[in-house]
């Protein structure tokens, strides 16, 4: 008798045990089956995102799971090039059903310990200064340059430490280009400043490496040229030690499984003409070009213009655009119209800029077009 008692008990507790885990694995495979339809879904929400080591698993998990809940897919998230606090953020980011990415600062590297052992690393102006110490229009602007091979090897030395990362989808390069030789229009008066011609102090990079590699292929000196902007070579040169960054980073990155981003200016033509940055050149999976439309004392449907250049400039590669949008500009109206324009003209989906400047009305907005 006392035997049977038993047996039922053992079999009690292992139907117990067995129901458990069937709910725990039910709430898994649910979260891991939303992941997998929205990497599937035609219109892709991202965000970007910071991160700091001092913050909770807890703190993080409601961050994430407000995202989710209102219909984002992926979070872009800056853990200032820590791989280990990467780690520590995707499986939380994953358990709420969202993509992970990788955001890292990139020819911009304000404050790198490693870097900044290496003053002859920066890239410098025609003038002659170097952004090792003198940084042009802000104090975080410290350009290393993309020539020189022990500068560009530590950019993708921390590219490659990221995209080892378990379960990340893409590394995320941000700043992928040099100094801005021409502000965005809206920002010229908080800098006090006229931009109607390339000006020498923004002009980068005349370091010894570039100057000299350049030379050997076209026999000229930059510093000689009455006019160095009008010289075609000499631009293509520095949009071409850019383009071998990210090419560089695209073999590493694939070579861990991984897909390469970029957030990148407007359009092509345009992020040429401002910052050496010709992003359709490139081999990149995803571009989020970064169309915030009060840059440029721009309306909403300049959006949809600037989305649509991307686009078409891309109609031959495989490369997709998604629309990073400035949510600080907008209300919860706007933000839809904004969505609209990208989707309408072309972008596969929206990135917003950042979290931290979602508010209900936007949530909502994002929850209801998706």
């Amino acid at each position: 008798m006392k035997l049977n008692h038993l047996l039922c008990l053992v079999i009690s507790l292992g139907l117990l045990s067995c129901i458990q885990q069937s709910e725990a694995s039910k709430t898994t495979n649910r979260n891991l089956s939303k992941l997998e339809q929205k990497k599937e879904a035609d219109f892709k929400f991202w965000v970007w995102t910071g991160a700091s080591k001092e913050r909770s698993d807890s703190a993080y998990t409601a961050e994430y799971k407000k995202y989710s809940e209102n219909g984002i897919d992926a979070v872009l998230i800056n853990t200032n090039t820590d791989p280990g606090l990467l780690a520590r953020l995707t499986p939380l980011a994953k358990q709420e059903g969202l993509e992970v990415h990788a955001w890292i600062m990139a020819m911009n590297r304000p404050g790198d310990s490693i870097a900044l052992q290496h003053p002859d690393w920066y890239a410098v102006s025609r003038e002659g200064n170097s952004t090792f110490d003198n940084r042009p229009y802000v104090d975080y602007y410290q350009w290393l340059c993309p020539t020189r091979e022990e500068s560009r090897n530590h950019v993708l030395g921390l590219v490659e430490e990221l995209s080892k990362v378990e379960d990340i989808e893409s590394v995320h390069l941000d700043y992928i280009r040099l100094p801005d030789i021409f502000l965005p229009v809206g920002l010229l008066p908080k800098y006090d400043l006229k931009q109607e011609e390339e000006l020498a102090e923004f002009d980068f990079c005349y370091c010894e490496v570039c100057l000299s590699e350049f030379e050997k292929m076209h026999h000229k000196d930059p510093r000689k040229m009455e006019n160095p902007a009008l010289d075609i070579e000499w631009k293509q040169f520095r949009l071409n030690r850019i383009k071998d960054v990210v090419d560089d980073a695209y073999e590493i990155v694939h070579k861990n499984g991984k897909q390469l981003t970029a957030a990148v200016f407007p359009y092509p033509e345009m992020a040429d003409h401002m910052v050496r940055q010709r992003w359709d050149k490139w081999k990149i999976d995803q571009v989020l070009p970064m169309i915030y439309h009060n840059f440029y004392n721009e309306e909403l449907d300049w959006i949809g213009f600037a989305t649509r250049q991307g686009v078409e400039d891309l109609s031959a590669k495989e490369t997709k655009l998604h629309t990073g949008v400035f949510v600080p500009a907008m209300n919860g109206d706007q933000l839809k119209e904004a969505i609209l324009q990208a989707k309408n003209n072309g972008a596969k989906g929206v990135s917003f800029f950042d979290g931290g400047a979602l508010k209900p009305e936007h949530l909502e907005v994002i929850k209801a077009v998706n």
